[in-house]
């Protein structure tokens, strides 16, 4: 039986899911680079940047290339590095937009004048920014007066 397209990649995402995949993948963009170097960038036991590259091997996204005693990675096809630059963009609009948004908060809670605190029993939610963000045992969800 056939996998369906979504499965197949939910599954490459998810093998993409780990800091130091994403690492080595970025490193690999320039060309094929040593395993010491990896090693000496990425700052991790030779252990498991071993058990990485053969998950990033596995997949066949990347070559390993034996040079006498060097052995060298390098990505498959240059597609990764794509998917590498797009992901970049993505995360730079997303935080450009969070940027902006704390921005307007930030105006909006300078412009608006600091209400009271609600009194104790009396029933009232504090007005303002936080109000709708803090969560206390009185007013969680499904948490009705007692």
């Amino acid at each position: 039986m056939q996998v369906p397209l979504y499965q197949a990649k939910a599954e490459f995402f998810r093998m993409l899911g780990h800091p130091v995949r994403i690492r080595v993948l970025e490193l690999l963009q320039h060309g094929p680079v040593p395993v010491r170097d990896l090693l000496a960038d990425i700052e991790i036991e030779p252990s498991s940047l071993s058990q990485q590259l053969a998950v990033l091997r596995r997949s066949g996204i990347v070559v390993s290339i034996r040079e006498g005693s060097t052995v060298r990675y390098a990505l498959a096809g240059g597609d990764v590095a794509e998917l590498l630059r797009a992901a970049r963009r993505i995360l730079t609009e997303l935080l450009a937009g969070q940027n902006e948004l704390l921005a307007e908060l930030r105006q909006t809670d300078a412009a608006e004048p600091t209400a009271p605190a609600a009194t104790a029993g009396s029933g009232r939610m504090p007005v303002g920014p936080r109000s709708a963000h803090t969560v206390t045992p009185s007013n969680a969800p499904g948490r009705g007066a007692r």
